[in-house]
């Protein structure tokens, strides 16, 4: 028995008249990504099996990619990953259904990108600014000069404790100092959980298009003053991910 065939969403943009954009569809299949309309506004979509979809990294980035060419011409409404439905006529539906919410949102999205800024402390140097900075560790690391690790065992718990403490206090100062620069820019600012005890800061920042170059030449400021003590991960220029992901 053959696979239902449906139609996979991508997202929502404005036009009055039909598009095409390629055939790179999800599935690995070259189905077109083309639209259905209502109104002045499309639902970018593609032919595919009618069936639940995998979160791979296969399935994620090809469900990315059309989102990200769509937006080389169009402003747009990301929808959630794994949207499917029967037909143009269900396509059709949601757009009548969710209608002023739609515009609504790509009201809000127009002439804006996400950015995405990641800071990761380097290891040695932080910890040896903590070494120099916090006379606590350095009290504690001058006991134990030339006893065993069974003589200083608790010793080296206490110093561990004390080195966490600090590392969390000089991480902070850092993401402070990140947001404060990069903040004023922004029209919102997402925080996204950090991974690890060097990541410091792992956000979106909602940009109006305009101001994309202060907000660049704000993060190579920051490379300048802190780059001997952080990496500094920046992405630009993707659909708003965080701010909008419509769930149909």
């Amino acid at each position: 028995m053959s696979q239902q065939e449906g139609l996979y969403l991508y997202c929502i943009i404005r036009s009055s008249s039909p598009v095409t954009f390629g055939h790179f569809g999800i599935g690995g299949r070259g189905d077109e990504v083309t639209t259905v309309g209502y109104d002045g506004i499309c639902a970018v979509v593609s032919r595919a099996p009618l069936m639940k979809y995998d979160a791979s990294r296969e399935n994620m980035i090809a469900h990315e990619m059309v989102i990200e060419t769509v937006m080389k011409e169009y402003s747009v409404l990301p929808l959630r990953f794994a949207t499917v439905v029967e037909n143009e006529s269900d396509v059709i539906g949601l757009l009548k259904e969710k209608y002023d919410r739609f515009v609504d949102g790509l009201d809000f999205v127009k002439g804006k990108v996400e950015l995405g800024i990641k800071a990761i402390a380097k290891k040695d140097i932080v910890f040896d600014d903590i070494l120099q900075n916090y006379e606590e560790v350095r009290r504690l690391k001058k006991k134990i000069e030339g006893m065993s690790h069974d003589q200083a065992y608790y010793e080296h718990i206490e110093i561990g404790k004390k080195v966490e403490e600090a590392l969390e206090l000089e991480k902070e100062k850092y993401r402070k100092a990140i947001l404060d620069a990069l903040g004023p820019v922004a029209l919102e600012i997402k925080e996204n959980n950090c991974f690890g005890d060097r990541m410091i800061v792992n956000a979106a920042f909602f940009v109006d298009a305009k101001r994309e170059p202060e907000f660049d030449s704000r993060v190579n400021e920051l490379a300048d003053q802190y780059g001997d003590k952080v990496i500094f991960k920046y992405v630009g220029g993707l659909p708003p991910y965080s701010f909008v992901n419509l769930s149909l």
